[in-house]
């Protein structure tokens, strides 16, 4: 059995009278089949000259009709162009296509917009097909083994979307990355494709689209100075950031996390890694923001989910200040109730202001205690849940402190990661720069970005003494 092959681009409307007149004649010729192969104009030229030259023909235009003797298999005979299509139909079957110009373009337009719908379908199955890949350096550390579960349970980045996570850390922490990977795989998640383990620094973030970098240097100020300290940091980022550059895809996200050095690892990276966009590096400021809300909470005996829009503003992991300014207390039981929506300032609600300042705020406060001391459930929730509002958005009006390289937004010096308030939407982040802080913030805001400028010089000064001329 002959079967006659139509192809030609999406978009012309010649291509479209001989298809409608190939489909005529298949409903009514019980002989007569029909295969289309519809082509994006962008690859028609290409593929005409590679199918031309493939079977010895010559045809310079859309579409290209042939008949294969057996089912789309056989010795191709071309038949021509529309116009030879058109001759053919009328010799061989009497029958004569009458569409007009109009309809040809009409239909041409509609066969452009199937095309790209079934190319954006197949792109789709073809992402559910092949796992998205998530790096966790220093992956040794405990809050890898409590985040681990949390990414491959489905909540972080989508019920249908597989994952394969691969384990980055040194050589000498093979075995536990090797007794991670087995307790993982035998918990048999449905959306975790593969989990590995990696040592050779080499191979690190092939076709990466989500980077987790743990890595923490254990402070001691009586053994090291803070400079040494920066360097070593610095020295990190050096090796990972040209690697991410070689090796990720090009739309790579960097989440830094740790106890220390948080936003100085995500301005390490976007240093050393000029070609990484800079609103695909952010530094984690969840655990705060969530141990101050639970904090708060118990302080006035009410629901943890009730306490809103804390925010954290500065160096996560150093000088960071807990602003209750714009908090909201959602369900607190007094006199006064609401619906489900109703809020109330919390500020208005805590009376006891000296609590406040010598409990919470205070950098001995047993709030830093529980941050700093915590053996990995908290960062690691704090990670899944930046990851879920970065790929699926935040709440709608509820703030997420984040730290993001500043553009100058509440008066902020430029150039350095600081903490501050954002929403997620459409897989982006953007900096809540409505919102009003008072000028008592805006000092601490500008002792706390000090901080981080001063950091910042230390470590460019390591490079500088490393690679001079790289540095100029």
């Amino acid at each position: 059995a002959a079967v006659a092959i139509f192809t030609g681009k999406a978009n012309c409307p010649y291509y479209a009278k001989a298809e409608l007149l190939a489909d005529y004649l298949q409903a009514n010729l019980p002989n007569f089949r029909v295969h289309k192969i519809t082509q994006h104009p962008d690859k028609w030229e290409q593929w005409l000259h590679d199918i031309c030259e493939m079977n010895g023909w010559e045809h310079g235009q859309s579409p290209i009709i042939w008949r294969e003797l057996l089912d789309r298999g056989g010795k191709g005979q071309l038949l021509g162009g529309l116009n030879d299509f058109l001759q053919y139909a009328q010799q061989y079957y009497g029958i004569t296509s009458m569409m007009l110009t109009e309809e040809m373009l009409d239909i041409a337009e509609e066969n452009l917009q199937a095309h790209l719908e079934t190319v954006k379908e197949d792109e789709e199955v073809k992402s559910l097909i092949k796992p998205m890949q998530i790096w966790i350096t220093s992956a040794s550390a405990p809050i890898c083994y409590q985040l681990i579960p949390l990414l491959a349970n489905g909540e972080v980045f989508g019920m249908t979307t597989e994952i394969s996570i691969h384990l980055l850390d040194t050589d000498q922490f093979k075995e536990i990355l090797c007794s991670t990977v087995m307790e993982a795989e035998d918990m048999a998640f449905p959306l975790l494709r593969s989990i590995s383990e990696h040592t050779e620094i080499d191979q690190a973030f092939i076709e990466a689209d989500v980077i987790i970098v743990l890595d923490d240097v254990l402070l001691n100020l009586e053994v090291q100075s803070l400079e040494n300290y920066i360097r070593e940091v610095s020295e990190i980022c050096q090796v990972y950031a040209p690697l991410i550059e070689k090796n990720a895809k090009s739309e790579v996200r960097v989440i830094s996390s740790g106890k220390t050095f948080t936003n100085l690892k995500a301005m390490m990276i976007m240093t050393y890694g000029p070609s990484i966009k800079p609103e695909n590096i952010i530094a984690v400021a969840t655990s705060w923001e969530s141990a101050a809300k639970a904090m708060l909470a118990r302080k006035l005996n009410m629901d943890t989910s009730g306490v809103k829009d804390v925010i954290v503003w500065g160096n996560v992991t150093g000088s960071n200040y807990i602003d209750l300014s714009h908090a909201k207390l959602y369900g607190y039981d007094s006199a006064i109730r609401g619906p489900a929506n109703f809020q109330r300032p919390l500020l208005n609600m805590i009376y006891d202001s000296e609590w406040i300042h010598s409990e919470f705020l205070s950098a001995q406060s047993s709030l830093s205690s529980r941050v700093c001391h915590c053996a990995g459930m908290l960062p690691a929730h704090a990670v899944a849940s930046v990851l879920r509002y970065w790929y699926h958005g935040s709440p709608s009006e509820e703030i997420i402190s984040v730290g993001v390289l500043s553009e100058g937004q509440f008066c902020v010096p430029e150039g350095i990661i600081f903490s501050m308030p954002v929403r997620f939407q459409n897989g982006n982040w953007e900096v809540m720069t409505e919102l009003e802080i008072n000028e008592t913030t805006q000092k601490v805001l500008g002792r706390l970005a000090h901080e981080l400028i001063q950091e910042k010089l230390v470590a460019l000064k390591e490079i500088k003494e490393m690679h001079p001329y790289e540095a100029e």
